[in-house]
């Protein structure tokens, strides 16, 4: 099989669509979750050519760096500390117009300016958080939030 993405659209939300079922169609039957984290963070980093894309995995009491495409990045974050922290404790989507205005902001990288954090859900519990930073202000809307966390939804029922 192929694993070249073939997306297709101009607009955000044409893209999204486009690329969901070729994402499923990528893991495919593939239990492996590293294997799974990593694809995924690599096809939404090329589709979007976003500045970051990973994963944080709930380990005990802290969010723990997974899969991720981009620069080095914090390795591991508190409950409630910083965009990610913050929305494990919430167990809700914070998008982020300009993380500089974020209280507690967690800066891995100074070129980060815009940021979106979605919570994976098991059994109404956070197992993980998808990142996606931007170099951009503003770079996230409504439609992001849509789409990801239906990527995240997708996520949880393999987790």
């Amino acid at each position: 099989m192929s694993e070249d993405l073939f997306i297709l659209g101009e607009t955000k939300a044409e893209k999204y669509t486009s690329l969901l079922p070729q994402l499923k169609a990528l893991i495919g039957k593939e239990k492996d979750m590293t294997a799974n984290l990593a694809n995924i963070s690599a096809a939404l980093k090329s589709t979007f050519n976003f500045f970051w894309v990973g994963f944080y995995w709930v380990k005990k009491d802290e969010l723990v760096l997974a899969p991720f495409q981009g620069n080095v990045a914090c390795t591991r974050i508190a409950l409630g500390s910083g965009v990610c922290g913050t929305s494990w404790q919430k167990k809700q989507t914070i998008l982020v117009e300009d993380v500089d205005k974020f209280p507690d902001h967690i800066a891995c990288s100074s070129l980060s300016k815009s940021e979106i954090v979605v919570p994976i859900l098991k059994d109404n519990s956070v197992i993980g958080v998808l990142d996606v930073d931007s170099d951009q202000l503003n770079d996230f809307d409504e439609v992001d939030k849509v789409h990801l966390e239906e990527i995240c939804s997708w996520i949880s029922s393999f987790a």
